[in-house]
């Protein structure tokens, strides 16, 4: 059982962001973009990585929301 625990514990800290959705925020015209940490919900199932952000966009507005990655596609933002 603690064996599982551990396995688990490996594999959500393997999905946070990688770099990518802090890219494809700022390929999208945000600025300041403070990545939050692992979101648990909020991206679909061919996703790996899903972290929480908070931004300013380029509108001057400040918005939070999630940005989810996967191996074989690009980054979706999601509000």
């Amino acid at each position: 059982m603690l064996t599982r625990l551990l396995l688990a514990g490996l594999l959500v800290l393997g999905c946070e962001d990688d770099g990518r959705g802090f890219r494809a925020l700022q390929a999208n015209g945000f600025t300041d973009i403070q990545m939050k940490g692992f979101a648990w919900v909020g991206c679909g199932k061919e996703d790996v990585f899903s972290t929480h952000f908070a931004a300013t966009n380029a509108a001057g507005m400040r918005v939070s929301g999630i940005v989810c990655c996967g191996h074989f596609k690009g980054c979706t933002v999601r509000f």
